[in-house]
């Protein structure tokens, strides 16, 4: 094997004063020595690579680099200017010049090599070095990692060369942080993952800058770097331990589902190498606020990023775990009950309030007829929001075991929806599969289980608890509840009517399409499905559709009134809920009562009582069972109706935004979207949320 970089690789003097000269010049050392076949084709996957993302670098570095066909074996050279050359940095022109040429099938040990040269350009004493040398074989020899000697200025032995800094990141990228300098109290902990497009430069200096970075802010921080030679993935056991997460990418991250549950900051390679104590800061500040972001939104510059919904926000109480949890199986939840209710929203719209009498459409479907249409639309609706609670269930185990909970979450959730233990039971299934999960993971398992415990073992002991504490344990006390609440409805029914509508629409926002609210509104269906219902029965029908319009409608007007104090994936979900509160969708509100249920479920419940109590004094009637705003021809006095549903919306809203509005920034914060500041400027925690 030849040696990477040699004397005949080195111009100490270089007189380029484009970016493209330069590269020109080095390439044609290159050449002269039979490691570049063909100059033009070279130089031409040089400028591509350009293309991507300028390689200069604070501190005065241009690292250009690409992979291409016209290398025979990965070579390096280094070329010093005088004058200086744009390579598209922030901070000016670069002095130093390397330029990294690949084959296109280079093998691990050369890029591991190339990737620790990387790494060492984050070293200031060893740039200092390159800047004073006065020979080309001494500077050669500095870079290989070996001893110059009687090089001019060089100051520092064999620890400032490329050498050691590989050994050493590569037992920083793949170990534990308990192998970090102690201290007294246990340190923030980060993991890091890195990635360019080339996967030979950017993501190693990125990671040296991020590791340099945290050893001097008294942070430990693991990186994986996800570059040409492979990347070893962190252990779980560090990434759990883990307080936030820094995605540093310009490609996507592999694997990122692992990081869930996690403050997370996401953003391009080319930040975790310019301003790494920055990155690092913020992530302190999302973890101390308990700001939630959504799993792969993009960041400030990153490229290439998912944009999945989890949510990935982590603290140090159970309470904030348990919240994780809960929006981690909401996130993925919210899809089905935006594509389910709109479905069902345009159903009634076309076909009418008694769409949802239409035979199925596998057995009658007229291609020329609205009513087919509507059916059609209405029952896939149906379909997709049948999937809502064992998705839910599915993901808070998700959320809390990784894959392995996903089986016993999801037969959870099915088993909630059999047992009409909704969205309540949901909650339930998944929180206690996620724990069973849990505690199978923390067993002694003989080494000859171990193989099928993902696939096997786990899902089958898993599945068997959950489904036993689900139709053993809980249906039962769930059936007992909705009979005893049931009777007692129809007890007050000819008492006052007022009265009742409030205890109506305080049952419909308790608990947004769970046991409770369906009881107040199996109560009242029932009521109207007979053939001439009463006076009575339609009030009744109509008061609990007003209230359950309450809430979801009331958190989209929130999130516009006071979007600062929602995050961004709340104002989203706030855009939807338009909508499915008009359509008389109160799921729609689920995720936010699933992030702050100690200020939403309250403020749902008074709005809710309020708009019930109105409609039952207005004495608005409704035969319809569903529909929302689509079926108001059919409401009797439906201009007073209106009324008292947008008096409940004011009122929830209200009551929302004070709540959360009394949990105001510290002194000396940083405003909600600023970024964060640097956590040391101010204790942990004094950054506030920007949602609850």
């Amino acid at each position: 094997m030849s040696e990477m970089i040699t004397a005949d690789l080195v111009d100490l003097d270089l007189s380029a004063d484009t970016k493209e000269a330069a590269a020109r010049a080095l390439a044609e050392r290159m050449v002269a020595l039979g490691r570049v076949t063909d100059l033009e084709g070279f130089l031409a996957d040089v400028a591509a690579r350009e293309a991507q993302m300028p390689t200069g670098l604070d501190g005065g570095i241009g690292i250009p680099h690409c992979r291409s066909e016209h290398v025979t074996e990965p070579t390096l050279a280094f070329g010093r200017s005088a004058a200086g050359i744009d390579f598209g940095a922030a901070d000016g022109p670069a002095d130093l010049i390397f330029l990294i040429a690949a084959p296109a099938g280079a093998d691990d040990a050369h890029l591991t090599i190339l990737s620790s040269l990387a790494r060492q350009l984050m070293n200031s004493e060893f740039t200092d070095a390159l800047r004073s040398v006065g020979a080309a074989t001494a500077a050669a020899a500095l870079i290989r990692g070996e001893e110059p000697d009687g090089a001019e200025g060089v100051s520092e032995g064999p620890e400032d060369s490329v050498a050691v800094p590989a050994a050493a990141s590569a037992g920083t990228a793949t170990g534990s942080p308990d192998e970090a300098p102690g201290e007294p109290e246990r340190p923030f902990r980060v993991v890091a993952v890195t990635s360019c497009p080339t996967g030979i430069a950017h993501t190693y200096m990125a990671a040296e800058a991020l590791e340099n970075a945290g050893r001097e802010a008294g942070v430990e921080v693991v990186v994986e770097t996800q570059g040409s030679a492979g990347f070893t993935r962190l252990d779980p056991a560090v990434i759990a331990a883990a307080d936030g997460v820094i995605f540093a990418h310009d490609v996507p991250v592999r694997d990122k589902d692992r990081f869930a549950g996690k403050p997370t900051v996401d953003t391009g390679v080319k930040a975790a190498i310019n301003r790494p104590g920055e990155l690092i800061g913020e992530v302190r500040g999302k973890a101390a606020s308990g700001e939630v972001t959504a799993a792969g939104a993009a960041g400030d510059g990153g490229a290439g990023g998912s944009s999945g919904a989890t949510p990935v926000e982590r603290g140090g109480g159970y309470g904030t775990k348990l919240r994780v949890w809960l929006m981690s199986g909401v996130s993925y939840m919210v899809p089905f009950v935006a594509a389910g209710g709109l479905l069902i929203a345009l159903g009634f719209a076309i076909g009418g309030y008694e769409i949802n009498k239409a035979p199925s459409v596998m057995d009658h479907f007229v291609w020329s007829q609205a009513d087919s249409w509507a059916a059609l639309l209405f029952q896939i609706g149906g379909v997709a929001f049948a999937f809502l609670v064992p998705v839910l269930a599915g993901y808070i185990a998700y959320g809390m075991a990784d894959r392995p909970g996903l089986v016993p979450g999801f037969v959870g959730g099915s088993i909630a929806l059999t047992i009409n233990a909704g969205f309540l039971g949901g909650l339930a299934a998944g929180l206690i599969s996620g724990a069973v999960v849990m505690a199978i993971q923390r067993m002694r398992i003989p080494a000859a289980l171990r193989g099928i415990m993902p696939v096997v073992v786990i899902p089958l002991i898993s599945s068997a608890v959950v489904g036993f504490l689900m139709f053993v344990v809980i249906g039962k006390p769930i059936a007992s509840a909705q009979k005893a609440m049931t009777d007692w409805l129809s007890g007050l029914s000819g008492a006052n009517a007022v009265l009742l509508g409030a205890l109506l629409g305080l049952m419909m926002c308790f608990d947004l399409g769970g046991p409770v609210n369906k009881v107040a509104y199996a109560f009242a269906t029932a009521g109207i499905a007979v053939t001439d219902p009463s006076d009575s029965a339609m009030k009744i029908m109509a008061a609990v559709m007003a209230a359950g319009m309450v809430p979801p409608l009331a958190m989209a007007l929130a999130t516009t009134v006071r979007g600062k104090l929602f995050n961004a994936a709340e104002r989203e979900n706030g855009k939807a809920a338009w909508v499915l509160g008009a359509s008389f969708i109160s799921e729609g509100a689920i995720p936010f009562a699933a992030a702050d249920p100690l200020r939403v479920i309250p403020s749902s419940m008074v709005g809710g009582a309020v708009t019930g109590a109105l409609s039952m004094a207005f004495g608005a009637t409704l035969r319809a069972p569903h529909g929302g705003i689509f079926v108001v021809p059919l409401i009797g006095n439906p201009l007073l109706y209106l009324v008292a549903i947008a008096a409940g919306v004011c009122v929830t809203t209200a009551l929302v935004l004070v709540l959360k509005g009394l949990r105001k920034p510290a002194s000396g914060a940083a405003a909600p979207g600023t970024g964060g500041a640097d956590p040391s400027a101010s204790p942990p925690g004094a950054k506030q949320p920007v949602a609850a």
